[in-house]
């Protein structure tokens, strides 16, 4: 049973009045689920009245809230808006979209910093337009989600990089050790606007949901130095940071998925399956065959999409480790002597130092709170990495947690043994296993196992 069925299950015999806004939202989403899957070829054309229902908006400005995320270029926070009144803000901007008076805004770039020094580029949207998004993007999704296919795992209900992972394995315990490690060329940042929107068309035919798509693809931008960029003369791109980006960066890379999977097709015939999460993706197979390789170099051109020919490579799992969605996969030799290779699927180096980068920072930015908000901090950005790299009975985190407990021990010692702790408690402590004990810090070669 689908994301979308489970959700109504159990709900159907209510009434509309007895339902609450995220009861009417998930039988809405079943509904257009189960329409779009038994008709793959129908096409929607009433949809747009949807968007502004008032329970649809409510459920995407939750959804916007629970989320988090800095202003738009409108200076207003999730804390601004939260304090007033929502029934009358969502009541306006429903009355917005229903006459068809709305707006999207400019999105502020920002520039995140990445592992090899470069910078990538974020756009934010405002909240307004955020909640906008997220009220479409309730509506679409259930649509394409039922064209999607099995092999895609990045941004989709109840899907994850742990499932990605798991299906590797799956392929490689099948002797499928040929690997084609793609990486593209600022697939977010080139994504074509008019190939995207003919791809949505396919099944949406309501020409108001495009009008609001095309207003969020053709936003202003605003750089750091207050000059604006892009606007209606831009013809590709869709900013990541937008709530809408990834599902409409899904439908587009779904070409990529049809094609691999196709019956009889040129990776069919050569044994080859795709493995993708977003923009990231691997075929793997017994073998990476020229044609193969061939066609999807054609196939991407005919998108309009770039390999990076740097990063792209062929292995073969069994002599040479790869990465993927910040793990390592590699066989290891048998430490007793034998001539057998174990499959190993840990965090990849680079994961985690960037952990500790974030350990670091954070105490480098706090240097005067109480143990137990120091605990609870720093428990967010370790649950969030663990859960992650957690993945039962397929990646092996014992060494990743022996250096990171290291790690932490040694930097919350440095931490509390400065002069402006010694009034601290922890000063000239083992500060970490006290954390742990008393402050309710997690214990990372514990938590999850």
């Amino acid at each position: 049973m689908n994301i979308y069925h489970q959700r109504a299950e159990g709900i159907t015999y209510l009434s509309k009045q007895m339902l609450n806004y995220r009861d009417r939202t998930h039988l809405l989403q079943a509904n257009l689920y189960r329409r779009a899957k038994q008709a793959s070829g129908s096409k929607f054309y009433i949809l747009y009245d949807k968007v502004f229902l008032p329970y649809i908006l409510r459920y995407a400005w939750e959804e916007v809230r629970t989320n988090g995320g800095s202003a738009g270029v409108d200076g207003v926070t999730i804390e601004t808006l939260s304090q007033t009144d929502m029934e009358v803000y969502l009541r306006n901007l429903s009355e917005d979209l229903r006459k068809r008076t709305y707006r999207a805004q400019a999105v502020r770039r920002v520039w995140i910093p990445k592992g090899n020094g470069d910078k990538r580029p974020l756009g934010i949207p405002t909240v307004r337009d955020r909640i906008v998004q997220a009220a479409c993007k309730l509506i679409l999704e259930p649509i394409f989600e039922a064209d999607f296919e099995e092999s895609s795992y990045g941004f989709r209900p109840n899907r994850g990089a742990g499932d990605a992972i798991l299906a590797i394995k799956k392929h490689l315990s099948n002797g499928e050790y040929a690997v084609y490690d793609a990486d593209l060329s600022k697939y977010f940042d080139t994504i074509p606007h008019d190939k995207l929107l003919t791809v949505l068309k396919q099944r949406i035919s309501d020409p108001r949901i495009l009008w609001l798509i095309k207003q969020w693809l053709k936003a202003p931008v605003s750089e750091s130095d207050g000059q604006f960029t892009g606007g209606k003369k831009n013809v590709a791109g869709t900013p990541q940071g937008g709530v809408i980006s990834p599902l409409l960066a899904n439908i587009y890379m779904n070409l990529i998925d049809k094609a691999v999977n196709r019956t009889g097709g040129v990776f069919q015939r050569t044994g080859l399956s795709i493995i993708r999460y977003a923009d990231d993706f691997i075929l793997i197979g017994k073998t990476i065959n020229a044609e193969a390789e061939t066609y999807l170099k054609t196939l991407l051109s005919r998108m309009g999409l770039t390999l990076n020919e740097t990063k792209t490579r062929k292995v073969t799992a069994r002599e040479t480790p790869f990465n993927f969605l910040g793990f390592t996969i590699r066989y290891d030799k048998d430490l007793n002597g034998g001539s057998h290779k174990y499959l190993n699927i840990h965090p990849s180096k680079k994961s985690e130092q960037k952990l500790r980068d974030k350990v670091k920072d954070y105490l480098h930015r706090h240097g005067h709170l109480k143990a137990r908000q120091i605990a609870g901090d720093l428990n967010l950005i370790l649950q969030g990495w663990l859960n992650y790299y957690t993945v039962p009975k397929v990646s092996y985190t014992k060494h990743s947690r022996r250096r990171l407990r290291h790690y932490l021990t040694n930097r919350l010692y440095r931490y509390y043994n400065r002069k402006s702790q010694r009034r601290s408690s922890l000063y000239g402590q083992q500060a970490y296993d006290l954390l742990v004990q008393k402050y309710g810090m997690i214990d990372v070669l514990k938590y999850g196992l």
